[in-house]
C-alpha cells in the first residue's frame, strides 16, 4: 500500500482538519451541553433538535445552506467580511466551519449525557463548600465526566475526517486547501485509479475500524470500573 504526493497531502490535510475542528468543537460544544444537561426550559427541546439535525439531514442539504451562508451575501460572510476576513467558501477555514456544523451533535451529546449522569448532588455538596460555579466545572464536574469528553473527541474526529458531502459542497477540490481524504479517493475513482483509490480507502477502513474498536474498550472498561466502584 503506497500513497502518492497528493494522497499524502489530503491526509495531513485531513488530519489538521480533524484535529482543529475537535478542539474548538470541545470548547463550543461544552457550554451547550452543560446547558442543555441542567436546563428546565421550553427551549431545551428546539435547540437539542437543532444540534441533532445533521445526524437525520444530507449532508449536501447542510453543505448547502452553509455555502449559502458563508457566500458574499449570507450572515456569516457579510460578518467575515466586515471583518476584513473575504468569504470562507472554497477555503480551510470554510472546511473548519462547516465541519464545526456537521460534527457538533457526536461531540455535544456524549458530553450532555456524561454531565446528566453526575447528577445534582455533587453540585449541591460542592456548592456546600462554597465553591463558585467555575470551580464545580473544573473540580467536580469535568473529573466525573471525564469519560464523556473522550468519548466526544474520538467520535468528532473520526466523523470530521469521514466526512465527504459539507465539505465537497463547501471547500470544493482545492490541492493543498480543501482536498481530504474522501475526496481524494472519489478523484482516484473518477479517474479510474483503482489501485491508489483503494489504498485510501482501505486506510479509511482500518483508521475506523481501530477507532471503534479503542472507543468500545474504553467504554467497557468504565463501565466495568464503575461497576466495581458502585459494588
Amino acid at each position: 500500500m503506497s500513497f502518492s504526493e497528493a494522497d499524502m497531502d489530503a491526509i495531513y490535510l485531513t488530519l489538521r482538519l480533524a484535529t482543529t475542528v475537535t478542539l474548538l468543537l470541545l470548547v463550543i460544544g461544552t457550554p451547550i451541553a452543560w446547558w442543555l444537561a441542567r436546563t428546565k426550559s421550553w427551549w431545551k427541546g428546539p435547540v437539542g433538535a437543532v444540534v441533532a439535525l445533521p445526524l437525520v439531514l444530507p449532508p449536501t442539504v447542510l453543505g448547502f445552506y452553509l455555502l449559502l451562508a458563508m457566500g458574499p451575501e449570507g450572515v456569516i460572510g457579510q460578518f467575515t467580511q466586515s471583518l476584513g476576513l473575504g468569504t470562507l467558501p472554497f477555503t480551510f477555514w470554510g472546511l473548519v466551519v462547516g465541519s464545526i456544523f456537521y460534527s457538533m451533535p457526536f461531540v455535544v451529546q456524549p458530553i450532555q449525557n456524561a454531565i446528566e449522569a453526575v447528577g445534582e448532588r455533587p453540585l449541591e455538596a460542592a456548592a456546600t463548600l462554597r465553591a463558585g460555579p467555575w470551580d464545580s466545572f473544573f473540580t467536580v464536574v469535568l473529573p466525573l465526566a471525564k469519560p464523556g469528553f473522550i468519548t466526544a473527541a474520538i467520535l468528532g474526529f473520526a466523523h470530521t475526517v469521514g466526512e465527504f458531502g459539507v465539505v465537497l459542497m463547501i471547500g470544493g477540490n482545492i490541492p493543498g486547501e480543501t482536498r481530504v481524504v474522501s475526496v481524494q479517493i472519489y478523484d482516484h475513482v473518477e479517474a479510474l485509479e483503482y489501485a491508489q483509490a483503494h489504498a485510501l480507502a482501505a486506510g479509511m477502513v482500518i483508521f475506523s475500524f481501530v477507532v471503534l474498536l479503542g472507543l468500545y474498550s474504553f467504554q467497557r472498561k468504565q463501565a466495568t470500573a464503575g461497576m466495581k466502584y458502585g459494588g
